[in-house]
């Protein structure tokens, strides 16, 4: 009997299996809580099992199309069962299948190894199997930890997902060429040879993938950090812009008062009273709307209303400015020029003007700055790994950086941000330590 024998369709179809759940660990942890995602799960077991299974005997020219259906059923076991993205399940789909085949490999080449030994019996097996596969997908968990999370995936392009199905395929072909063609310059007619060639390569096919990740990671928090310094700078230089606006404001403030009680003394038509009503009523409203205590929140605040009047917003706001007075100007403007943004941003896309509402206020609570931030929304929002929203921009890869840039400047003074749906009103919230 040759001891090198193919590896059992059913350690291949649970080697696939595992791999898949491994990956869900990672990205979809709090969807492997409920029991309808075991049920599921243990379906698709069966399913991988019995599909492998039945086609052991077929030729070796149906061997190629058995694997890619296998792998099929992989990509949708990440797709439904997982709720994974379409471009995060073929990703996953693809890391998890070299996975796999890498974990196959190395339990049954370890075993023959053993039997070549006279240690063959079903006892070892068994531990050998348990302890060499879930030895490989806690490795995998760990290894991909501080990576492969789904922030990660809702930034993955085409480019990179086709670029590592590409590395998948290569891999998968060269570390089985030996079974199809055994004349080749890299390949051998010895099947213990064949084995170790199909290790190593998978191993290294691995470390590859692990690299290329840790690359396009890296790109990815360079681009945040690009994106949000020139978020700062844009709050800030905005800041300035309506700080010298509003100078010009207040120089003409006083004398435009003085014209309209002028022009009040005239005897006019009904039309010039309403009008010149209208205007006293927005010149006393400006008068009045910027007296938080703190001159960058005054600004950014006149801004804001000035914008919100133009869309036709309600807004309101409470706010002590004075206990603002710890925070640098730049973080004053990144944080709170993010937020009325964000409202005004999705606001202003509701058709019904009285809807569109948005609150904010600044308060103390005993030696904590509390600020809160709410408008009205009807949409429903997801919330991912509590940093991310769902959106339905067509600038996916920028979204989200304004509130990453919020959470940025509240850790920055010992605080937190978090954010929530309720009633149909979007409510952020920031809690600070005061300085």
């Amino acid at each position: 009997m040759e001891l090198y024998q193919d590896i059992p369709r059913v350690c291949t179809a649970i080697a696939e299996w595992g791999a898949c759940v491994a990956y869900l660990y990672l990205i979809k942890k709090e969807r492997m809580k409920s029991v309808s995602f075991w049920i599921a799960s243990i379906l698709v077991l069966i399913l991988q099992t019995m599909f492998l299974v039945f086609t052991w005997d077929l030729p070796i020219a149906f061997w190629i199309p058995c694997m890619a259906l296998a792998a099929v059923i992989m990509f949708f076991y990440l797709l439904l069962g997982g709720g994974l993205s379409l471009y995060g399940a073929w990703y996953c789909c693809a890391r998890a299948f070299l996975l796999a085949e890498f974990t196959a490999s190395l339990d049954w080449q370890i075993f023959t190894f053993f039997q070549a030994l006279g240690y063959g019996c079903a006892w070892l097996q068994i531990l050998m199997f348990v302890i060499i596969y879930l030895g490989c997908f806690l490795m995998i968990i760990r290894l991909e930890q501080p990576f492969l999370t789904q922030e990660y995936i809702n930034q993955l392009t085409t480019k990179e997902v086709i670029a590592v199905a590409g590395i998948v395929i290569s891999i998968f072909a060269f570390s089985n060429l030996s079974f199809v063609y055994s004349n080749l310059p890299f390949t051998t007619t010895l099947r213990s040879d064949i084995f170790a060639i199909r290790t190593l390569i998978d191993f290294g096919g691995m470390m590859v993938l692990h690299v290329y990740q840790s690359r396009i990671c890296e790109y990815m928090a360079e681009h945040e950090l690009s994106v949000m310094n020139a978020l700062l700078k844009s709050q800030y230089d905005q800041y300035r812009n309506y700080q010298d606006s509003l100078d010009l404001i207040h120089m003409k403030y006083h004398d435009l008062k003085h014209q309209i009680t002028a022009l009040r003394a005239e005897t006019d038509e009904e039309r010039r009273k309403k009008w010149l009503d209208a205007m006293d009523e927005e010149v006393s409203a400006f008068g009045n709307m910027n007296k938080t205590g703190n001159s960058v929140l005054d600004t950014i605040l006149a801004a804001k209303i000035f914008h919100c009047r133009k869309h036709h917003i309600q807004i309101t706001c409470v706010a002590d400015g004075q206990i603002l007075d710890f925070m640098h100007v730049t973080d004053i403007c990144s944080m709170f020029g993010n937020a009325l943004d964000n409202a005004i941003e999705h606001v202003i896309t509701i058709p019904e003007e009285e809807k569109r509402l948005i609150h904010m206020s600044v308060s103390a609570k005993k030696d904590f700055v509390f600020i809160r931030v709410e408008n009205y929304c009807e949409e429903e929002i997801v919330k991912n790994d509590n940093q991310l929203i769902s959106t339905t921009k067509a600038d996916k890869k920028n979204h989200g950086f304004g509130l990453r840039s919020i959470y940025a400047a509240a850790e920055k003074y010992g605080g937190s941000a978090d954010f929530e749906q309720k009633n149909n009103w979007f409510e952020l919230t920031i809690l600070m330590p005061r300085g």
